[in-house]
C-alpha cells in the first residue's frame, strides 16, 4: 500500500506535537516524576502506539498491520534494553535525578533523527543492492551472539570517562552543574557544563543503538512509512518508561537472552529472505533460491512469545529476585550519598533513605548464597548511608 504525502506530513506532524508537548509540559521545568505520573504517561503513549496500530490495521491490512505491530514490539524491547546503558551513563556523570528527564528527551529526539536518516539510507542502499540483506541479516547474528556474553558496566563508565577528558582538553569545563544549563559561567569565562557532555554520550550511544535497530525491523518489513512509526512510537514513552522501570530493570536478567533469540530469528529471516532475492553470481549462479519464506504473522507470534516467557522468568526467577533486592539497596544508598543526586529535590533524600531501609530489610531476607560476593562492599556502603543520615538528624 503506498501512503500519501499527506498522512506523511500528518504523521511527522503528530508526532512533533506530542515531543513539544512533552517538553513544555513535563521537562521544562526540572522535576522527578512520581511513579504514578511515570506510569500514567507510559499507559499513554502505549495506548496511542496501539490505536495508530489499529488504525494501521483498518487502512492498510492485515499484513500491513501486523508488519507494524511486529516492529513495534521489537524496537521496544530493544529500546527497553538501553535503558540498561542510559542509567549507566546517568550515573557515570553523577547527573542531578530532577535533570536526567531532560536528558533523556534529548536522547530521544536525537535517536529519532539519528534512526530516520539511517532508515532512508537503508532504504536506498537495499533498491540498489539487494545483497544488502546478507550484510543485515549476518550483522543482526553477530549481535545476538554478542548479547550472550556477559555484559561490563564497566565499559559504559570508561568510555564516559574518555568523553569527559577529551572535552576537557578541548574546551573550558566545568566540574559542577548548573541547573539544567549546557553552559555556564566560571571565573569569568563560558564553560561547558556536564549536562552538554552527558548529552554527548547519549547522542554517540543512540547511534549504536540505530545499527541495531534498524536492521532488526527492516528484517520485518521494508515499508519506509511502517519503519519510521514503528520505530518513532517505540521511542515516544521511553523517557516515562525509564523512571517507571527503574527499580526493576536488574530484575529482567533474562532479558538480553530474549533480544538475542529475536534479533537471531530475525537475522535468520533476512538471510532467507536475501536467498530468496538472491543475485549474487556466486550463490546458485546468481538465481533466487527456493526456500520458504517466514511470514508475519509467525514472526510477529515469535517476537511476543519470547519476550513473555523473557520476563516471566526473570520476574519469577529467584535469581532475579535478589538481584533486584542487592541492586535496590546499592542505588538507594549510594544516591542517598551523592548530594548532587538529590539537588533541587528537598523530599528526594527522605525517600531514598525510607527506600534503602526497605530494601536493606529484604537483603537480609535473602538466601546467603545470593549475597555472595557483595555482601562486604554493599554493608559499607549503607553504613556510610546510616552515619550520613545520624550526622545531619
Amino acid at each position: 500500500m503506498e501512503v500519501s504525502g499527506l498522512v506523511w506530513a500528518l504523521t511527522i506532524v503528530g508526532i512533533t506535537a506530542l515531543l513539544a508537548f512533552d517538553f513544555f509540559f513535563h521537562v521544562r521545568k526540572a522535576h522527578t516524576p512520581t511513579l504514578r505520573e511515570a506510569a500514567i504517561w507510559s499507559s499513554i503513549y502505549v495506548g496511542l502506539a496501539l490505536i495508530f496500530g489499529v488504525g494501521v490495521l483498518v487502512f492498510g491490512g492485515s499484513t500491513m498491520g501486523g508488519e507494524y505491530f511486529a516492529g513495534y514490539i521489537t524496537e521496544k524491547a530493544l529500546s527497553v534494553d538501553n535503558l540498561f546503558v542510559f542509567l549507566i551513563i546517568m550515573a557515570s556523570f553523577k547527573v542531578p535525578r530532577a535533570d536526567q528527564q531532560k536528558v533523556l528527551l534529548f536522547g530521544i529526539v536525537f535517536s529519532l533523527i539519528a534512526r530516520t536518516a539511517f532508515i532512508f539510507v537503508g532504504v536506498a542502499l537495499i533498491n540498489k543492492f539487494s545483497a544488502l540483506f546478507y550484510l543485515f541479516g549476518l550483522f543482526l547474528l553477530f549481535t545476538a551472539i554478542k548479547l550472550l556474553k556477559p555484559e561490563d558496566e564497566d565499559e559504559g563508565a570508561e568510555a564516559n570517562n574518555f568523553i569527559i577528558r577529551t572535552a576537557k582538553k578541548i574546551f573550558h569545563t566545568t566540574d559542577e552543574y548548573d541547573g539544567d544549563k549546557l553552559f555556564t559561567i566560571q571565573n569569568g569565562k563560558r564553560a561547558l557544563t556536564p549536562m552538554l557532555l552527558v548529552m554527548v554520550a547519549i547522542g554517540g550511544t543512540d547511534i549504536l543503538f540505530a545499527l541495531d535497530s534498524i536492521p532488526a525491523i527492516f528484517g520485518l518489513t521494508q515499508n519506509v512509512y511502517i519503519v519510521f512509526t514503528a520505530t518513532a512510537f517505540s521511542l515516544m514513552g521511553l523517557r516515562q518508561l525509564y523512571f517507571l522501570v527503574d527499580g526493576l530493570l536488574d530484575r529482567l536478567i533474562y532479558l538480553s537472552y530474549g533480544l538475542a533469540a529475536i534479533l537471531g530469528f530475525i537475522g535468520v529471516k533476512l538471510v532467507m529472505h536475501a536467498l530468496h532475492e538472491n543475485n549474487l553470481p556466486f550463490i546458485n549462479g546468481g538465481k533466487h533460491v527456493e526456500i520458504v519464506e517466514i511470514s508475519t504473522a509467525f514472526s510477529l507470534s515469535v517476537i511476543v512469545g519470547v519476550l513473555l516467557v523473557t520476563v516471566l522468568a526473570s520476574l519469577l526467577s529467584p535469581r532475579g529476585k535478589a538481584q533486584n533486592v542487592i541492586s535496590s539497596a546499592r542505588v538507594s544508598a549510594a544516591h542517598y550519598l551523592d548530594r548532587d543526586y538529590t539537588l533541587g529535590e528537598p523530599g528526594e533524600r527522605d525517600r531514598l533513605y525510607t527506600h534503602m531501609l526497605a530494601s536493606e530489610k529484604a537483603l537480609h531476607e535473602l538466601d546467603p548464597k545470593y549475597r555472595e560476593g557483595v555482601e562486604e562492599e554493599l554493608t559499607e556502603l549503607l553504613n556510610r548511608a546510616h552515619s550520613e543520615h545520624a550526622a545531619h538528624r
